[in-house]
């Protein structure tokens, strides 16, 4: 290199400015958790519902998302409460628990079709964490918005009235395995940014250890502690069109853009579609989606890692033409050049003696979804290309 391009390289070093998330000891909104709405459960009129959600970053103060957005009414709520979680159960560590308020009142009324996030809470949170956060509903607000494959144990007190406060948690002794109303914690820190991995049940956790948090998404956050992990997966979900859930061309901003802090998104969704009542089989369409999900991500600064479609032959809905389908989309998505980078899940999950499944190891025994050795191979693959 030359006397001037030296020059000029260093000056643009010079004049590039620094960005937010890179300045020491900055300290900025950061997803560290998500779980998106996946549909509408009946509601729990004067429960109190103890979620249990496990925390990727790490933060000195905290801020909780409520959904309404599949309600059909307005959501009353009595109360809202964080603590970190003691042991196993429902107990909170004792002296954690605090009450989250809403432009600096306790209660709050959310109309329906929307989310609100609570005023921040100081409270100190590790990484890696698991958070209790309690919503009590003291009437009946219409269909509740959840999360219903959450593969995590929450806990309902059904008599809920005086509870969401409790450090003891013996008053909650009914077990849900879907989370109501709660859909992302955000941290204050001096983390570089969160990343939203975007998918369908593949992303969801679906073929992993319940209780476990081997979720992919999970594995990668323990990869990288300085970035937020976000798990916008829904069972179900299709890239093109509504299937469980609004379609993921719908759900971007809510589930993903809007997120705070986002630098990454994760794109793992399109089997779905594939497998669907009409199946899509046109690829061309496939790779229209793409360009968009990438286009409307980079108008906001963010860079897009594509994850191929993984094998599922031995699966009820395999055949051989929706087979040529899931290569063509792959060929696009490894070669169309829509992406920043490209995780090749493909490639590390299938049996080299017979491409179209998954290798045994990985394979929970449904032939679709993952084990817990397959989640982790998954999270292997994306934190190879993910920075």
């Amino acid at each position: 290199m030359g006397y001037v391009a030296r020059f000029l390289t260093v000056l643009l070093l010079v004049l590039t400015p620094t960005p937010a998330w890179a300045t020491a000891g900055h300290q900025s909104w950061t997803g560290t958790w998500e779980a998106a709405p996946s549909g509408a459960a009946p509601a729990l009129p004067g429960a109190a519902i103890r979620n249990v959600v496990h925390l990727s970053v790490g933060g000195q103060a905290l801020r909780v998302h409520i959904s309404n957005r599949l309600g059909t009414a307005p959501l009353h709520l009595g109360a809202v409460t964080v603590a970190l979680r003691h042991g196993q159960g429902p107990d909170a560590a004792p002296g954690t628990l605090r009450t989250a308020t809403f432009h600096h009142a306790p209660t709050a009324v959310i109309p329906p079709g929307r989310d609100l996030l609570t005023d921040p809470v100081q409270l100190t949170v590790p990484a890696a964490a698991d958070l209790l956060v309690t919503v009590l509903t003291p009437d009946d607000s219409g269909p509740a918005t959840q999360h219903g494959t959450a593969l995590q144990t929450s806990y309902v007190a059904l008599v809920g009235a005086g509870h969401a406060a409790d450090e003891d948690g013996s008053a909650y002794r009914t077990p849900v395995s879907n989370w109501y109303y709660v859909t992302g914690v955000d941290v204050r820190s001096t983390a570089t940014g969160s990343v939203v991995a975007f998918g369908d049940s593949l992303t969801d956790g679906h073929g992993s250890t319940p209780d476990t948090n081997h979720r992919w998404p999970d594995l990668l956050a323990g990869r990288h502690r300085r970035l937020g992990v976000l798990n916008a997966g829904v069972g179900g979900n299709r890239l093109l069109r509504d299937g469980t859930g609004p379609s993921a061309l719908a759900r971007l901003d809510p589930d993903a853009l809007d997120r705070a802090g986002v630098r990454v998104l994760v794109v793992f969704e399109g089997v779905n579609d594939i497998n669907g009542t009409p199946a899509a089989t046109d690829p061309g369409a496939y790779a229209d989606a793409y360009r968009t999900l990438v286009s409307r991500a980079h108008a906001r600064g963010i860079r897009v890692v594509g994850v191929t479609l993984t094998p599922y032959g031995g699966h009820p809905a395999h055949t051989a033409a929706r087979e040529t389908v899931r290569q063509r989309v792959n060929d696009f998505i490894r070669t169309g050049g829509a992406f920043d980078a490209v995780a090749d899940a493909d490639a590390a999950l299938r049996d080299p003696a017979d491409p179209e499944r998954l290798l045994p190891r990985y394979d929970p025994g449904d032939h679709l979804h993952f084990s817990d050795d397959g989640m982790r191979a998954v999270a292997d693959c994306v934190s190879r290309v993910l920075l």
